[in-house]
């Protein structure tokens, strides 16, 4: 396979950023998949890298916590797959996915994943990670594939809101949180991603991927510290009493 060098767009990627407005009253926070069945290492299915989910937990938590603050509405957005009849999960006929079960290979490098007993219904798998739910966020549980609108009711909900942008952060990058920014893209909203939050259980070279193709074809992808710039808080790292870059 040919290697290629990363184009630099950073100067592109900063002016950009520094245009972006965000709007609290338009502006909608979204989760994806920031469940058990990835960021749990003790019980995940589709692992990420624990360092990973650790940082993206942490970082998560203090991000939504602002946003609440600042009266952006939360939704989180979770794989959930029933069990079959015929003993199958929902998983199955995804060509893909049934060929590296097949193989009994992993999507996840350096660790077992499943897809098949990914996230069941009613499974440990599918708890949101205790540290980023409050009472009042909203939960969409009916995703089964890797865009959070694809036969959901998250249009719906975004609508209701009146979202104008859509802040997203999950697992994982290159896949789900990708999607759904294309999702975001093509419904005339914007799609922010916020990189601390975000991590890809492919590897960090897919996540890298995910992030550049949002910032330069897509939409925003900002810091925490940026995001928190964004909503009138440019001291929010000193104010938590954390390191830049932490």
């Amino acid at each position: 396979m040919r290697t290629v060098d990363l184009v630099d767009r950073s100067q592109f990627r900063e002016m950009m950023n520094q245009r972006l407005v965000i709007d609290p009253k338009r502006t909608v926070v979204v989760t994806v998949d920031m469940h058990r069945g990835h960021l749990d290492p003790a019980v995940a299915t589709m692992p990420t890298d624990p360092d990973d989910a650790r940082r993206v937990v942490a970082a998560a938590a203090r991000v939504l916590h602002l946003a609440r603050r600042k009266g952006l509405p939360v939704i989180h957005v979770v794989m959930t797959n029933r069990r079959l009849a015929d003993n199958r999960s929902e998983a199955y006929g995804v060509p893909f996915w049934e060929a590296v079960e097949a193989l009994r290979e992993t999507l996840t490098p350096g660790r077992a994943s499943t897809a098949y007993r990914h996230n069941l219904e009613g499974s440990i798998q599918t708890e949101i990670i205790p540290d980023l739910y409050q009472p009042g966020d909203y939960v969409v549980n009916s995703k089964k594939r890797l865009s959070c609108f694809y036969g959901t009711d998250l249009e719906v909900l975004l609508r209701v809101l009146q979202a104008q942008a859509v802040v997203l952060m999950g697992i994982n990058t290159n896949t789900c949180v990708l999607c759904t920014a294309f999702e975001v893209f093509n419904r005339d909203m914007a799609p922010i991603v916020i990189e601390d939050c975000v991590a890809s259980m492919y590897g960090p070279d897919l996540h890298v991927f995910g992030l550049e193709n949002v910032s330069r074809c897509l939409g925003w992808v900002l810091s925490a510290q940026e995001f928190a710039a964004k909503l009138g808080e440019p001291d929010w790292l000193v104010q938590e009493g954390l390191a830049a870059g932490a």
